[in-house]
């Protein structure tokens, strides 16, 4: 099989780099970085979308182990009644 031209990198692009976008840190690790309560339903608030979802991590840049605490804890507060399940 060939490969048309337009199937290489080099064809169209002019030799330009690559976009490189820095990966952001997790905001829930560092020195003065803030505790995921399930009271706080203001932080959490930060993390579900506008119908009531939790924010994947590759959105929002928070790590894996940080990731499953902030998900437990916004069930936790959906179940007590602090956060709703549907946002209307």
């Amino acid at each position: 099989m060939a490969f048309g031209a337009s199937a290489g990198g080099a064809a169209g692009g002019g030799g330009r780099r690559p976009f490189f976008r820095r990966r952001k840190t997790c905001p829930f690790s560092g020195a003065n970085a803030p505790k995921i309560d399930y009271k706080d339903v203001k932080l959490l608030s930060r993390y579900v979308s506008e119908r009531g979802k939790i924010v994947p991590s590759r959105i929002t840049a928070v790590s894996a182990k940080k990731q499953r605490e902030l998900a437990q804890a916004i069930k936790r507060s959906r179940f007590l009644g602090l956060l709703p399940y549907v946002i209307k």
